[in-house]
């Protein structure tokens, strides 16, 4: 009889150390390139509708791993309803909320609002691993919890703010704290190229009728057609790859931890390329989202 999988399930990392070179430097990227898709996402929809701004991220992250050969392994037919899962709750999903949300959202808050991205995949990894993380890595997720409060306090109390935006974007969150434990065993057992290029080719199929028909609907801009290579290239197919790599070493919890760093680069961009506002406590969160950051990569105690 063949063993068949639970559709949603994660694994450990295959590390419980602290992290090391590798380690940040992974982190370092992912939250780089993350951090500035919120800026590409507001650019993008200066010229495309919301979702052919995800179905363009989703297609240029696909041909940009479609360029790698290891990316063609073939995946186990008992593993298969998982691609499908993780593709819809990776990509299709969020990458649609996020772009809806930023009509409402300035590029920094959500960026903000997805610092708590770390946060939801510690969440479901507990309950999925039934027990908790290490005791230095539950103040550190607290610690960066209260840092995501303080960035996100000034933005919701300004007058207009829209709730609505807020909303999608903290269904993002969990969608990606979700799929971040899916990535865990998969990654582990095929490696990051195979699971994230099917992955990507169940959500281009999702996304493509209405991303397709909306591109006739909007306007043509060279601008915001860059920020979506942009945000395809790196942020779909690279960023992930790395993101993948991470997870499978440390675990869904741990390896979510750039989520705090994008929260900073977002606010620098959305600040220093459109003009947005930023209130001092907001900075001040930011500080303590590295601290809570630095202690969630200590080394696991049990």
């Amino acid at each position: 009889m063949v063993h068949r999988p639970a559709l949603l399930s994660t694994a450990e990392g295959t590390s419980s150390g602290a992290f090391g070179a590798r380690d940040w430097g992974l982190v370092a990227f992912c939250s780089v390139v993350w951090g500035a898709s919120f800026l590409f996402i507001a650019e993008a929809l200066e010229a495309f509708p919301p979702i052919s701004v995800a179905f363009l991220r989703v297609l240029f992250g696909f041909a940009t791993l479609s360029f790698f050969r290891r990316s063609r392994l073939k995946i186990d037919r008992v593993d298969r309803p998982r691609i499908v899962l993780l593709g819809f709750l990776l990509m299709a999903v969020p990458f649609s909320l996020y772009a809806f949300a930023e009509q409402y959202l300035a590029s920094a808050v959500a960026g903000m609002i997805n610092g708590g991205f770390s946060l939801t995949s510690a969440v479901i990894a507990t309950i999925l691993l039934h027990r908790l993380p290490g005791k230095v890595q539950r103040y550190g997720l607290l610690i960066g919890f209260l840092g995501i409060v303080l960035v996100s306090l000034p933005a919701l109390g300004e007058e207009g703010s829209a709730k609505w935006g807020i909303f999608l974007a903290f269904l993002a969150i969990w969608s990606y704290g979700v799929a971040q434990n899916l990535v865990v065993p998969l990654q582990q057992k095929y490696g990051s190229y195979p699971i994230l290029w099917a992955s990507l080719l169940v959500a281009l199929i999702l996304t493509a009728p209405l991303g397709v028909a909306g591109l006739f609907e909007g306007s043509f801009s060279s601008r915001a057609l860059l920020a979506n290579i942009a945000l395809g290239v790196g942020g779909t197919g690279l960023a992930f790859i790395a993101s993948a790599n991470l997870a499978g070493r440390v675990g869904a919890a741990r390896g979510s931890i750039y989520g705090y760093f994008t929260t900073p680069v977002a606010i620098f961009l959305g600040v220093a390329v459109r003009g947005e506002d930023i209130a001092g406590l907001s900075l001040l969160g930011a500080v303590i989202i590295i601290v809570g950051a630095w202690l969630v990569s200590r080394p696991e105690l049990r």
